[in-house]
Order: C-alpha cells, then sequence, then structure tokens
C-alpha cells in the first residue's frame, strides 16, 4: 500500500466574473416596411445580448446620398459578452438574413447596423472603426442615442452625446416619430 503526503496547501477557486460591455448602437431603413425592419433588427440583436434601451423612432432624410426614400431611425443600447470585432460579425449576419445587399455604399438599404460606441473602446482597423468616425456629424444618429444615452461620452472627442447633439449645426432633418 502506498502513501501518499498530505496536501498543505490551502487549494483556492478563482472564478473569473465576466463583465458585460456596453455596445450603442445606431439603426436605419429605408426600403421596404422600414418600422418592421427595425423591430426585426432589434429582435435579431436581442440574440446578442441584452437590449437595455430603445430609442424613439425618427424619420430623417438621407445624406450624402439624397436622390433615396427618407430613413427611420433609432438607436439601441446593448450589454453583451462579444467583443466589438465579434459584434461586428454578429451584426453583418443579422443584416445578411434580412437580405442587405450592398451594391452602393450609402444606398438605399433595408437594413444598417453601426456600433457607435463600445464602452470606452477606441478601435481604428481595417474593418472596424468605434467610436464611429461620422457619429458627431448625425443628427440621425445624435438625436436617438441622445435618448437612451446623454452622459455617454466619445472617447476622443471627450464630450457627452448631449453635447454633440446640442454642438450640431442645423442642416439635417429628423424628426422623431414614436415613442419606443
Amino acid at each position: 500500500m502506498v502513501s501518499l503526503p498530505c496536501c498543505t496547501q490551502k487549494v483556492t477557486k478563482v472564478i473569473a466574473k465576466r463583465v458585460a460591455n456596453t455596445a450603442c448602437l445606431s439603426l436605419g431603413s429605408n426600403l421596404g416596411d422600414r418600422l418592421a425592419n427595425l423591430n426585426c433588427a432589434i429582435d435579431g440583436l436581442r440574440k446578442l445580448g441584452s437590449v437595455s434601451a430603445i430609442s424613439g423612432i425618427y424619420e430623417a432624410e438621407p445624406v450624402e446620398m439624397t436622390n433615396q426614400p427618407w430613413f427611420l431611425n433609432c438607436a439601441v443600447k446593448l450589454e453583451t459578452y462579444l467583443q466589438p470585432q465579434q459584434l461586428l460579425h454578429k451584426i453583418l449576419g443579422i443584416e445578411r438574413e434580412m437580405g442587405r445587399i450592398r451594391a452602393q455604399p450609402k444606398g438605399a438599404r433595408n437594413i444598417d447596423i453601426d456600433i457607435l460606441l463600445f464602452g470606452d473602446r477606441q478601435i481604428d482597423s481595417e474593418e472596424l472603426t468605434i467610436p464611429h468616425p461620422a457619429l458627431q456629424t448625425r443628427r440621425f444618429v445624435l438625436e436617438p442615442l441622445a435618448e437612451i444615452a446623454p452622459q455617454a461620452r466619445h472617447p476622443i472627442l471627450n464630450k457627452t452625446i448631449s453635447q454633440l447633439k446640442d454642438e450640431l449645426g442645423a442642416g439635417q432633418l429628423v424628426q422623431r416619430l414614436t415613442e419606443q
């Protein structure tokens, strides 16, 4: 019979606590049933984490390529365990499942989902830029985002979303339609 020495060391169990990331997203649609498209996209986002806030719905004139239908837009706050690149790939999957065709940059689309902020992270890669590079110039993004994350801070400009919205000049027609 073999005798084993007694273990005198304490064994501690380390439990890693996962912390959810807060992502602020912009959703837009200007083809088909625009409201149904936004709701379908939100349902898809619920599979990626917890949707903690949804702004009201806004109607906005198209920017840059103006010869297309007006958009419906909203903002969504998503609590997720995904990393930014993982979230991007899942979002692109939602857009594909919904039939998005990327025929023309800035062209009409049934759904567009953009990552605006991801906590206080800054990413500048070939496939993903966070914060979204045009966030501070687009009223159709800032109006709904200010509803759900007014104190969120742009990590490069060091200004809140409310400040950015208030500093944005006139020129983009954006009208709030509904409570979500």
